[in-house]
């Protein structure tokens, strides 16, 4: 019988029963000649129902079943149904036994049935309350029927994200989802290749492939490979992927290093992109990306066993020609279309990518410095950077960097967010020569740099004046006589 065929054992016996006795239902024998037709139907071969080898039957089996049909006009076949035992459903384990096994699952869920079991006799053999457990197979019948099966195994990690995702997984259905619209939502990865590569310097590593996928169209807007899974390598694959397409509304992805690095949250929030991010240990929720995985390492990486000394560059020009003329334009299985043409059939709610230097400013952290008042300097990761003169008032500057390129530093207004000043190295030895440039003016201050003075302050004058009007002798003895008092003398 074949694999496909719906029907279960009960339903193909029903039926081939009913074929042997159909004709004589259908042309009822002449009394006394019912024994010989069986008889003859005895003599022939038929094929089993569920094993599809010659079989025969006795006569008086043959017989039930013509009686059985008979005395059940309305539905013959109903009544040459095998019928059902009367202990289906149950199983001979008792309350404490089940209990047992579903403590046991609940712990090791990624155990296989036979594991389950041997643990569950070495249970019962210390304890004699659990009482006698029955056979392997009925074990496994009770965990199948009670749906505890066998799971991927839970992380070793004991970590609040850890400990929700295994909740959600126990409480809420897995279902498969798609974007209605094009650039709706994106996914991103990086993956671990399955050969290595050799680097100029002569050593072997293995690459990494970084991907975006659009969840509607199922399109790969960029693929490339890394020496390392880094925050670098994610913006600088990213930066491609919104050149080469659109800004998308949303983007997941797992909860990496690189995906959680203040340069890639802060790139996608200026960006106005939802960073929509997984569970933990919940690859699940990517699950196109992870089926994109698959066709990488059975289609593309296949067609490189041959390829002794695999080289980044050799490997990135290889994916690029598979990703754009194979995978993009080859029908999808699932959609029934090319990822490309359902792509361009829309309906698309991607928005217009901005030039690569508004995206190399957009994929830096935001952070408070403080300023040193001594040298005008601020510090970034271990280098002192000069603060231009006209902020040195400023006690903490706002400034937007990228951990892999201090070339480009910003100081940034935090009201509006906008450029002020680009900031530059402490350069010592420029500085050796003791030439200074002259101070820029600060916000408000006076056109010229003469201060007023020779005043006493207002608020001294009105308490001098107050202290005079009280009439009160003055408060304290001078050490020396006045001038004037010793010269009359």
């Amino acid at each position: 019988m074949s694999d496909n065929d719906p029907d279960t054992p009960a339903q193909r016996w029903a039926r081939l029963r009913f074929a042997i006795v159909a004709p004589l239902l259908a042309s009822p024998p002449p009394r006394g000649t019912l024994y010989r037709e069986l008889e003859s139907l005895a003599r022939r071969s038929w094929i089993h129902p569920t094993r599809a080898t010659p079989v025969r039957f006795g006569v008086s089996t043959i017989e039930r079943w013509f009686y059985q049909a008979r005395n059940t006009p309305r539905d013959p076949m109903a009544a040459l149904r095998t019928a059902h035992r009367k202990d289906t459903g149950t199983h001979g384990l008792n309350e404490r036994l089940r209990e047992a096994l579903r403590a046991q699952h609940k712990a090791h869920s990624g155990w296989s049935y036979q594991l389950h079991y041997d643990n569950l006799l070495a249970l019962a053999a210390h304890e004699d309350s659990l009482g006698c457990v029955p056979s392997y197979a009925t074990v496994r019948r009770f965990m199948k029927a009670s749906g505890l099966l066998k799971s991927r195994p839970r992380s070793r990690r004991h970590t609040p994200g850890t400990e929700r995702a295994a909740r959600r997984l126990e409480q809420r259905e897995v279902r498969s989802y798609e974007a209605s619209h094009v650039h709706s939502l994106w996914h991103l990865d990086f993956h671990a290749g399955s050969r290595r590569i050799l680097t100029p310097a002569g050593q072997w590593l293995t690459p990494h492939l970084f991907a975006t996928l659009d969840d509607r169209s199922r399109l790969c807007c960029h693929l490339q490979w890394y020496v390392e899974e880094t925050a670098e390598a994610l913006v600088h694959g990213l930066s491609q992927a919104l050149q080469k397409r659109a800004l998308p509304r949303a983007l997941m992805s797992d909860n990496g290093a690189a995906m959680i690095a203040g340069e890639t949250l802060q790139g996608l929030e200026d960006l106005s992109i939802l960073h929509q991010r997984t569970l933990a240990e919940s690859p699940y929720q990517n699950g196109k990306q992870e089926s994109f995985w698959g066709q990488v390492e059975a289609r593309l990486m296949a067609m490189l066993d041959g390829v002794e000394e695999l080289t980044l560059e050799l490997l990135n020009e290889a994916t690029q020609a598979w990703v754009e003329l194979e995978y993009n334009k080859k029908p999808h299985q699932e959609l029934g279309v090319a990822p490309l043409r359902r792509y361009l059939d829309g309906p698309d709610v991607g928005r217009l990518c901005p030039g690569s230097e508004a995206l190399r400013d957009a994929f830096r952290l935001a952070q408070w410095r403080a300023q040193r008042r001594s040298d005008g300097t601020l510090s970034i990761e271990s280098r002192r950077f000069e603060v231009p003169s006209r902020f040195r008032h400023r006690a903490r500057l706002l400034v937007r960097y990228a951990r892999w390129d201090l070339a480009h530093i910003d100081l940034v207004d935090p009201r509006s967010g906008h450029l002020l000043a680009p900031l530059y190295p402490l350069d010592k030895q420029r500085n050796a020569d003791g030439r200074r440039r002259r101070l820029a003016p600060l916000p408000d201050a006076p056109a010229t740099g003469a201060q007023p003075g020779g005043e006493i302050a207002p608020l001294l004058k009105d308490l001098m004046r107050e202290y005079a009007a009280s009439g009160l002798p003055p408060a304290y003895l001078p050490s020396h006589p006045a001038p004037d008092e010793e010269t009359n003398s």
